[in-house]
This record gives C-alpha cells, structure tokens and sequence, in this order.
C-alpha cells in the first residue's frame, strides 16, 4: 500500500484566493473579475437543501447504536448549550432485523422516514438510480453467527458491498460513513478501504472514541516524539477491544513520520500479561498514568482511592487480556482490558523526553431510564461534517488499522497467545496538524 499524505481540498463551488490568481495568470484580469463576479452573483438552486441520507441498520432497538444515531438524525440533540437539529436529513432506511422490541417501526411512523425491504431501495428510495448525498451504515447489534474464533459476524462488509453495486450502477458515489471496525476478515477490510478510493468517495468510520470529550482537554503535538502509548480500557475481545485500539491509535499517528504500520501483534491473557510487563519498565509507568486518569478505577476494600501499586491491579482484574504491538519503526502499543478494575477508557503517551501526556477519553453512559448517550454527539457531528463537505474528517487508514489490530490481536489469542508476524498491517499514513476530538 502507498504512502498517502492527506491534506483538505478546497471546498467545492468555493472560490478561494488561489483560484483567483490561477484565473489571473491563465486568462488575465479581466476575465478572472468577470469570473468572480459571476461566482458572487450565483446562487445554486439547492444551496439551502440539506444532504439527504439513508442509513443502513442491523436492527433499531433501545441503547443499540442505530437508535442513537436515527434519534440524532431525527430529532436532534444537545451541542454548545442548546439543542441542535443536523443540517442532513434521513430520508430513507433499510433495517436487517426487528427484534421483539423493535423501534425502527416507531421512527418510521413519528417521522415518516420510509423503511424499504431492500439496500439497494433504500439508496435509490424506490426508483432506478443513488438518491441521496450520503450513506451510514450501522451494522452492530443484532442476531448474527459466531465463528470459532468468537467473532460476530456483523453485515458491515456485506451491507458495504450492496451499496456500491448502486453506486457503480448509477455512476457516482456519495460520501460514507462506517460505524466500528470494518469486518472480521482482513482482505474484506482492505476491499472496503480500496473500492473507496476506487470510486473516490469520502469513507469515515471508527467509533466515538477519537473523537469524543476528553480530560483533560489534551493532545499529542503533530509532529511529537513519541514513543509509546498505553490504552487501557474494559469489555470483551473483538468488541471494545476496538475502541481501545482507537484511544491510542488516534494520539500515536501524531507522531513524527506518522503511522508507519504495525510489525507484529501479540495477545495474552491472565499472568503472562504481567510476566511480560516486568520487563517493561516504560509501559508499567503508562499504565499507572493511564489508571490515574480514570473516573471509575476500583479501590481495595478501605480504601478510598486505588494505591499505585502492580498487584493491586493484578488481584482486582484477574480476567485480564493484553494487546502488545510493536509498529514497523519501532514504536510501541499495548492494549490493557482491565474488566472488574475499570469501567472507563484512559490513554498515557511516553515521549522521547520521557514526559508523560495522559487523559480521559470521556463516555457518558445513559441512564437505565433513558436511550440517550451523549457521547454520540461528537461523532455525529463528525459524520454531517464529512458528508456535507465531501471530505472524510479523518483518513479511513486509521480505522483500517486498528481493524487489523482486532483482527491479529483475536488471532492470536486463538492460536494460543502466539506472537504474530503482520506484514498485512504495513498501512502507512499521516493526518492532519489540525485534531479532530471535541473540545466544547
């Protein structure tokens, strides 16, 4: 794979200053100004209509992560101090399954947004061609098989490849969102990445992690030493695993040279997890840094806060799994599910200097009484940025990444905790000086 370096574009049907002067030097000043006037008095006929949508969902139900992005898109939600509607309207779903509790009925009959039988109705809202500016596909949650690995296999790269056999057939392509990882298979990952930029579509995906609240409201500098960073986090393998791998993925490609890819990939479970941490003096410290961002870390019976000690963290998250990952330049990655100590998702990131820079990715869970979980709101807003404007606010890569470390770290807890080569995960890629997370 090349080495992409990923910079905005202009906006399209903007005129900047650097057109002008193209017009200037191509066809002198007269006709630069007769152009430019001609642009200011423009007005496009569906400037003020908002993109239209269609969401592709696995099933509609309370707390499933479909509810909450239809309940956005419908109805709004709160931002800056007051309640914001998006500016892209949902026009069309298709839904896979409808549980006992289904509320994708509901929505349909509130808002009369139409559930077609079929993805490719959906996107084309019953006629022959795309009809609308912008995709979301929702595929998490549901009744769907397991393979021997312990892998759900979710209908993300299925549901993927209906829609584009509509783009391909209707000749243009719209922009794309993905939530989560993008399968549970690696080459079907890659597909998804490729046919993205085979049919020049913007592609998001990814979960709130990155780009949710954090505290403190920190980064890592674009362009940083870094050296190594510690996620730590709770929930199951190949499942919130994914979102820890983003907690440290989304500070790390800041780093300088960026995202060079991942060499190797190592899973372990219970007390090997802390034999091979003895000898890692650094990542100890990050751990340590990492726990003491926590809102919801367990302290010993007595005590009022956690003591900074290994065999308290040991002793209070027996059914430990750890991911450690060594990057093709070196640089170091190491996933801590800490379930029984944890219930939260924190980041340390060790400089070169040996500085320490540490946060909280912060993830207010709803109460049992409501279906709201407001730390959907940053990446929706995330999502209509990148639809409305054309451009992914993030390169897919980052997500195509942390897929793959999914995907080998559940490998390799299947073969026994054996350490695995990863020529595959050789994604190479930078972002933008310019941070994405929310800081409102």
């Amino acid at each position: 794979m090349n080495e992409l370096i990923f910079s905005k574009s202009d906006p399209q049907g903007v005129w900047t200053r650097r057109h002008f002067l193209k017009s200037l030097s191509m066809s002198g000043i007269a006709t630069a100004c007769g152009q430019l006037s001609a642009a200011l008095h423009f007005r496009n006929p569906d400037a003020d209509r908002p993109p239209t949508v269609a969401l592709l969902a696995t099933e509609v139900r309370r707390h499933s992560h479909a509810q909450h992005f239809i309940d956005r898109l419908l109805e709004g939600y709160g931002w800056h101090g007051q309640h914001y509607f998006p500016k892209i309207k949902l026009v069309s779903m298709y839904v896979d399954q409808f549980p006992e509790k289904d509320l994708a009925r509901d929505r349909e009959r509130r808002h009369g947004v139409p559930i077609y039988p079929t993805i490719s109705e959906a996107l084309t809202r019953g006629g022959k061609a795309l009809d609308v500016d912008g995709v979301i596909i929702i595929a998490e949650h549901g009744d769907y098989p397991r393979n021997a690995k312990g892998q759900k296999r979710y209908p993300r790269y299925d549901f993927f490849k209906e829609m584009v056999e509509v783009f391909e057939s209707s000749g243009r392509s719209v922009p794309v969102f993905n939530d989560k990882h993008l399968s549970t298979d690696w080459n079907e990952c890659v597909e998804m990445v490729d046919d993205a930029k085979r049919l020049n579509f913007a592609f998001l995906a990814g979960s709130s992690l990155p780009v949710t609240w954090r505290i403190p409201a920190v980064d890592i500098p674009w362009n940083a030493n870094l050296r190594e960073s510690v996620s730590v986090c709770y929930g199951g393998v190949d499942s919130y695993d994914i979102h820890g791998l983003e907690t440290a993925q989304c500070m790390s490609e800041r780093r300088a040279g960026g995202e060079s890819g991942v060499k190797s990939v190592h899973a372990v479970r219970g007390n090997e997890v802390w034999s091979m941490l003895k000898k890692r003096d650094s990542t100890r410290e990050l751990l340590m840094a990492a726990l003491a961002r926590s809102h919801q870390c367990k302290a010993p019976d007595q005590w009022s806060f956690m003591p900074p000690t290994l065999d308290w963290v040991q002793q209070a998250s027996p059914g430990v799994v750890a991911y450690f990952i060594e990057h093709n330049d070196g640089f170091l990655t190491t996933l801590f599910m800490l379930n029984g100590l944890v219930l939260d998702f924190t980041y340390a990131g060790m400089h070169d200097s040996g500085k320490i820079t540490s946060c909280q990715m912060h993830l207010p869970m709803p109460p049992r009484q409501t279906t709201t979980a407001d730390f959907f709101n940053p990446l929706s807003h995330r999502i209509e940025e990148s639809i409305k404007s054309g451009h992914a606010v993030y390169p897919p890569e980052r997500t195509l990444l942390t897929s793959g470390m999914t995907l080998f770290g559940v490998e390799s807890l299947y073969r026994g905790s054996a350490k695995l080569l990863t020529p595959e995960l050789t994604v190479p890629y930078q972002v933008e000086p310019l941070s994405t997370y929310w800081r409102g």
